[in-house]
């Protein structure tokens, strides 16, 4: 299958249609600045109320009838422009693949040589996120605003945070036989051909900040140790930095001690300077950087997953200076631990993270419907994933029932190259809904080769559903095309037969936003659909019950600037909490609440709607493999930015053969 470089098949096609939206861009920026200087976000409700001289007031009254002077000049270059716009939609291609150009970046062809399926298994690991980048004046409606500046900001944060290689600690301690593996993220300045093994050498520690209980989720230690044996790291695992630390029962310090040490750490030498020296902080309240705030990893302090800044030298690193700097924090972590582990029945770890996963494979988002915000959001992603599926969609009449305004808002990102790709279209959306080509985007990737030359591939989907409530029968029709959608693409890109196999199928995953939970009444249908039978839910139990730890991702717009949470550091403490939960997420609704779900203090089913899904398959994927979950996280590095919660999963491919 070709993948689609370009919107159009020649250039006299694609100059045409700049041409027309170039007549129609000033009408529609017009418009969108006229409706969103009357939509307020609570921000800039609460900056307006400290304004005497009502500044804001004046200067709508004054630019309005400019505004609406130049709309109605500008509407005729813009029914022109939409004529010639509207019939050429016919000839649109339903993506765009875009492939990193600067080739000393690029790394996908090295990433396809590291697996060749001779070890014990790999990881791959997999993020989505409903990101709210709407035209300005219809994101208001959901309390965000600047959609420019918060697309460039989310890129920004994603691929900062992705780009962190992960640090796991192992402990051997006379009081603990086994060797526990603590995982915590670090703050490094990634340098191509990085070694990251033993020999590091700690440089400064920003933060060493002890918040509680809640540092950091090790419910899969004893699970690590049975599949890593004697404790080594997987294949998968390239942006590891593995410290050993030999405690002594005496060696362990106490909280007060830690804490002492904390200030220490936290006085000494200057911050150091951005992961990305290209960065920038944009101005705007969405994501204002504070103390604390970990979202941006050019801030000063970090988050509670214990930010250590690490730079692996080209000598020999004595290990006892390892030791010494890292001792009393895995013994934090060792003792925490051990009060974390609150369902011990699960086979894998879970948390509330304050960054998007070290070493993030792919990536799929919902809601980019804006054009610009996608280029922007494209650009920044583009530093660390190498291919990027984007402005995917319909426009006009083409391809669907109704007519179409803006595309789908799916955007794939990923650090393995793409082979195959497809979009459809639902044809039944109703309400606003029906403006956008909601649909599916279907893509199947290479992850890596066989000593034998077979191509090792894997399966992702992304789709966003009807979002009106009520709609239960439309969203199931939704999820009946999607499944008919899957086993249709999965045979017309399968180049294997059972009986001479040129494909290993290593992984099928499905995400996105599917707009209905699994604890409303008002969802049942959904939650009993058939495509839970054939796909897995790490959070659900089963129809109408989440598993005790899992959360709702999507958040209460009426509290997004509050300062309780407005930085992820802040977010994720609040999420930890039950009653923090009730103050900021929606919840499902009922006849016996209201819709404001700020200071609930009734007990309510479930900790909020999760209407964002991670789901896997173990059907259609070669016979003689496992794959299962590692790690599951709620993040909180977007806050201020969207009002949904990221979320992500690990999953751990096993090909059953011993390690090398």
């Amino acid at each position: 299958m070709v993948l689609y470089t370009s919107p159009f098949p020649n250039s006299f096609l694609s100059v045409l249609h700049s041409f027309s939206w170039g007549l129609i861009f000033p009408c529609y920026w017009l418009a969108d600045r006229l409706v969103g200087s009357f939509v307020p976000t609570t921000y800039e409700k609460r900056q307006r109320a400290d304004d005497p001289c009502y500044f804001h007031a004046l200067c709508i009254i004054i630019t309005t009838p400019i505004y609406l002077a130049l709309l109605v000049a500008s509407l005729p270059f813009a029914l022109i422009g939409f004529l010639l716009w509207s019939p050429l939609q016919s000839a649109r291609r339903p993506y765009i693949y875009s492939r990193l150009k600067d080739k000393n970046h690029a790394n996908g062809a090295t990433l396809l040589t590291e697996w060749k399926a001779a070890g014990s298994g790999k990881s791959f690991c997999f993020g989505s996120a409903n990101v709210c980048l709407l035209p300005d004046s219809l994101a208001r409606f959901n309390n965000v605003f600047n959609t420019q500046a918060r697309a460039k900001e989310i890129g920004r944060r994603i691929r900062n945070g992705a780009s962190r290689p992960q640090i796991k600690i192992y402990i051997d301690s006379p009081t603990n036989t086994s060797i526990s593996a603590a995982s915590f993220s670090s703050l490094v300045s990634p340098q191509a051909g990085d070694n990251r093994t033993v020999s590091a050498g700690i440089k400064r520690t920003t933060s060493m900040e002890y918040k509680g209980d809640n540092c950091g989720s090790n419910n899969g230690e004893e699970n690590r140790e049975d599949k890593g044996g004697s404790g080594e790291p997987h294949e998968g695992e390239e942006n590891t930095c593995i410290v050993r630390i030999n405690g002594e029962e005496n060696g362990h310090m106490s909280d007060t001690e830690a804490d002492t040490v904390n200030g220490q750490a936290r006085a000494s030498g200057p911050a150091e300077p951005s992961l990305e020296g290209d960065a920038e902080v944009s101005k705007t309240p969405n994501h204002k950087q504070k103390e604390g705030d970990s979202g941006s990893l050019d801030s000063c302090s970090a988050s509670r997953e214990s930010l250590v800044k690490v730079r692996v030298g080209d000598g020999t690193v004595d290990q006892s200076t390892v030791n010494n700097k890292l001792l009393y924090k895995a013994s934090i972590m060792k003792k925490t631990s051990v009060r974390k582990k609150k369902h011990t029945d699960e086979t894998f770890d879970h948390e509330i993270s304050a960054f998007f996963p070290a070493n993030l494979d792919f990536l799929c988002l919902q809601e980019v419907f804006d054009k610009r915000a996608a280029e922007k959001l494209k650009e920044q992603l583009h530093h660390y994933f190498e291919y990027i599926v984007y402005d995917v969609g319909v426009y006009s009449c083409h391809g669907c029932c109704s007519f179409k305004f803006v595309n789908s808002g799916l955007l794939f990102a990923s650090r393995y190259p793409v082979m195959d790709a497809a979009y459809h279209c639902y044809p039944n959306g109703r309400g606003m809904d029906s403006l956008a080509s909601k649909g599916a985007l279907f893509l199947k990737v290479q992850v890596g080769s066989t000593p034998q030359d077979q191509r090792i591939v894997g399966y992702i989907s992304c789709t966003h559903l009807q979002a009106i409530a009520g709609d239960t029968t439309v969203r199931c029709e939704q999820l009946d095309m999607l499944q008919d959608w899957l086993s249709e693409f999965r045979k017309s890109t399968s180049s294997s037969s059972t009986a001479n196999p040129e494909e290993l199928v290593a992984f099928d995953v499905l995400c996105g936003d599917l707009n209905f939970d699994n604890c409303s009444s008002e969802d049942k249908l959904e939650q009993q659909h058939s495509l839970f039978t054939h796909y897995k839910d790490p959070c659900r139990v089963g129809p109408g019950e989440d598993k005790p730890w899992a959360i709702g991702t999507l958040l209460d717009p009426e509290g997004l600037y509050d300062e309780e949470v407005c930085t992820p550091d802040n977010l994720q403490k609040v999420l930890e909490s039950e009653e923090g939960r009730k103050g900021y997420l929606v919840y499902p609704t009922s006849k016996n609440h209201g819709s404001s779900q700020k200071g609930r203090k009734a007990s309510l089913k479930g900790n909020g709607r999760r209407i964002d899904y991670m789901l896997y398959t173990e059907e259609g994927l070669y016979l003689e493999w496992k794959v299962e979950v590692e790690e599951f996280s709620f993040i909180t590095q977007l806050a201020g930015l969207t009002d949904h919660l990221p979320v992500a999963m690990r999953l751990m491919v096993s090909t059953g053969e011993d390690d090398p």
